[in-house]
C-alpha cells in the first residue's frame, strides 16, 4: 500500500506504544482503509517473541487493540463527515489466540464495524500468518469528551 497510513496521517505526534508514530520504542502500526474497517501489515521483530519463533500474546493484544481503536475512530469521524477522527479509548475487548503465531512472516490483521453509534463502535478483528488465522477478537471502543485525559491526544 502506498498512501500514508491513517495513524500518521492523523496523530503523527501520538507516543502510544502500539500506533504512535512518534513512539520509536512502539510498533508503530500503520492502518489503511478497507471496506467497512482497516487493514494492518505488520512483520514482528526478534524482541517481539514469547518464546523462540513464536509472537508473544501481549504484542497481539497490543496490536489488535490499536487497530480496532482506529478502525471506530475512523468510523465516527466518516459517520458525521467530519475532517479528522474523534479521539476514542477501549472500552473492552477480547482476544482469541487460536494457534501460536510465528515469526518471519508478515501479519495481516484486518478489522470490520459491527456496530456503529452515535460515540461508540463495536469491531471484529481478524489477525493472520501465512493465511493462517492466529488469532481474533471483538472490541467496543468510545469517542471520550473534554476532560478526559485522552482527549485531543492525537492533535
Amino acid at each position: 500500500m502506498t498512501e500514508i497510513g491513517i495513524q500518521r496521517l492523523y496523530a503523527p505526534t501520538s507516543i502510544c506504544f502500539g500506533c504512535g508514530p512518534a513512539n520509536e520504542d512502539g510498533l508503530r502500526i500503520d492502518s489503511h482503509r478497507i471496506e467497512n474497517g482497516l487493514s494492518l501489515k505488520f512483520t514482528p521483530e526478534d524482541h517481539h517473541q514469547a518464546f523462540p519463533g513464536m509472537i508473544n500474546g501481549g504484542i497481539i493484544g497490543t496490536l489488535l487493540d490499536c487497530h480496532g481503536n482506529w478502525t471506530a475512530a475512523v468510523a465516527l469521524m466518516d459517520a458525521k463527515g467530519s475532517q479528522e477522527p474523534p479521539c476514542t479509548v477501549t472500552a473492552s475487548y477480547t482476544v482469541k489466540l487460536r494457534r501460536p503465531t510465528p515469526l518471519g512472516v508478515e501479519l495481516n490483521i484486518t478489522s470490520q464495524v459491527i456496530d456503529l453509534q452515535d460515540d461508540r463502535v463495536e469491531v471484529r478483528l481478524e489477525l493472520e500468518a501465512d493465511g493462517k488465522v492466529c488469532a481474533t477478537g471483538t472490541g467496543l471502543f468510545v469517542a471520550v469528551k473534554e476532560g478526559h485525559p485522552a482527549y485531543h491526544r492525537w492533535s
